[in-house]
């Protein structure tokens, strides 16, 4: 029995000290040096976002240089899916949050 207080207090004490220890003083990060010439940014090249309600889902259409190449459609009920246009000629694929692109094929074989 007489273990528990002495146990006790080691507990307390060492505590105490972690207690006591005050965080190192932080400074703020400098600010990133700006590109180097000829490396700047184009404006042209970042997505424009548009969002529009179409009834209750929300749907983001993604531009570059006024293509549209991405929608993502945001249900009401149900997880968001995205409509990919990966060769550029409007047609539009379906890929899931967490889809995986295997498809399992599902051929008839026979029927009877």
């Amino acid at each position: 029995m007489p273990r528990i207080p002495h146990f006790a207090a080691l507990m307390l004490a060492v505590t105490a000290g972690a207690w006591a220890q005050q965080p190192p003083r932080l400074e703020p990060l400098p600010e990133p040096p700006p590109p180097p010439p000829g490396m700047e940014l184009d404006p042209s090249l970042e997505p424009q976002v548009t969002i529009v309600k179409k009834g209750e889902d929300t749907v983001e259409e993604y531009r570059v240089n006024g293509q549209l190449y991405m929608i993502k459609v945001t249900p009401v009920n149900g997880p968001a899916y995205y409509l990919y246009d990966d060769v550029g000629n409007g047609d539009f694929l379906r890929r899931d949050s967490q889809d995986s692109g295997v498809r399992v094929p599902k051929w008839v074989i026979k029927r009877w």
